[in-house]
């Protein structure tokens, strides 16, 4: 089992040095999923949402949030991005979102943190965007589905 990185000797919270590291390319893609009724579902699928766009908002809103990840988590380094990319399917079955959130740098440290942030500001935005046709809206199944990159090397999430 791997030790915990973010403490340091004495159990006190550290920012990770990572200064020797090389870098690397690295990606992570995360994902997850909003579900709403089956009228909120409708307004969004057709662009009927009163505040306008959602899922363009919370595409933009997305990308923000993992920009500013260094800023919310407080042990995350700050990275410099190449890419943030937040898409959406719409899932007809279960009047549900599934937002995914792909994000790319070059760098000493991962960008997982950044690509679970982006996909939950955007679910978030979804939700805020929403929330006066439907406040029981749930969003679920947030995770990582891959990352590459770094000495720790591939991960890819088991289908369950």
């Amino acid at each position: 089992m791997s030790e915990f990185t973010h403490f340091n000797r004495q159990g006190e919270a550290i920012m990770v040095d990572v200064s020797a590291k090389a870098e690397t390319a690295r990606e992570a893609v995360a994902e997850g999923r909003i579900s709403m009724n089956r009228e909120c579902f409708e307004k969004v699928k057709e662009g009927e949402m009163g505040k306008g766009d959602v899922l363009g908002v919370a595409r933009v809103a997305g990308i923000m949030g993992a920009k500013k990840t260094s800023e919310l988590i407080p042990l995350c380094h700050l990275l410099n991005l190449t890419k943030v990319e937040i898409s959406f399917s719409l899932e007809e079955e279960t009047s549900s979102v599934r937002a995914s959130c792909t994000v790319r740098t070059t760098g000493k440290t991962g960008v997982e943190m950044e690509a679970l942030t982006g996909v939950q500001v955007a679910l978030l935005t979804v939700y805020d965007m929403c929330k006066a046709v439907d406040k029981s809206m749930e969003m679920t199944d947030i995770h990582l589905c891959r990352k590459s990159g770094g000495k720790s090397g591939d991960f890819v999430r088991k289908a369950e």
